[in-house]
């Protein structure tokens, strides 16, 4: 199979997801003091608080793109413990995002690496409860699949 890594410019991402669903992944950290968030500092919903996530790149292993946007958002290695489930964004849809993120969502633990932030999520944080301000489909998914367990 050929891997080659073709990425598409902004425009026509745009075009094509504004058309049909996008499949991500959202990456749940888990760790001794909760589970980790980032605050948004880019649109859509910038200045609340999510689950770290992103696109899967064509050809891309699911578990692939859980590491990689683990380091990237988080700069930490992590190890998958589980397949939770998925996250709709019919909120997104309903306040004008042009898209239909399907996340499939991921339990982690941290096996190297100091958290921080990126440029997608300057300001992280560790929560055992969904806090204020968190964009409310992945609010809906945390309280019935992870902090339900705690």
């Amino acid at each position: 199979m050929n891997t080659t890594k073709h990425f598409l410019p902004k425009a026509e991402f745009d075009a094509i997801y504004a058309k049909v669903p996008r499949v991500t992944v959202e990456v749940i950290v888990r760790t001794d003091k909760g589970i980790v968030l980032s605050k948004r500092s880019i649109e859509p919903c910038i200045g609340q608080w999510h689950i770290p996530g992103g696109t899967v790149r064509f050809a891309e292993p699911l578990h692939d793109a859980v590491k990689r946007i683990a380091q990237d958002e988080l700069g930490v290695t992590v190890a998958i413990d589980k397949l939770l489930g998925y996250i709709e964004y019919p909120q997104m849809l309903a306040d004008g995002y042009k898209g239909w993120p399907v996340g499939i969502t991921f339990e982690t633990h941290i096996v190297a690496g100091e958290l921080r932030g990126s440029d997608q999520g300057e300001e992280i944080g560790q929560f055992t409860q969904v806090p204020p301000h968190t964009i409310s489909d992945q609010a809906a998914f945390l309280n019935m699949h992870v902090f339900g367990e705690w």
